[in-house]
């Protein structure tokens, strides 16, 4: 049976596209507008600050 809670694979980074079978714990998850988005390791560090402060993803 599946979890709704555990979403399922494969993922792609909503900034750079890279992807990933399974979701990686390093990466970021991000609800905008309803959607959810993904961001790898990288680019969530790149845009940390603009994450903590919860701006849209388009605004950075």
């Amino acid at each position: 049976m599946n979890d709704p809670r555990t979403p399922e694979g494969p993922f792609a980074c909503a900034r750079c596209g890279r992807t990933s079978e399974t979701l990686p714990l390093t990466w970021t998850c991000s609800v905008e507008n309803g959607r959810r988005s993904y961001f790898c390791e990288e680019c969530a560090r790149a845009n940390i600050r603009s994450i903590e402060g919860r701006l849209d993803s388009s605004w950075w």
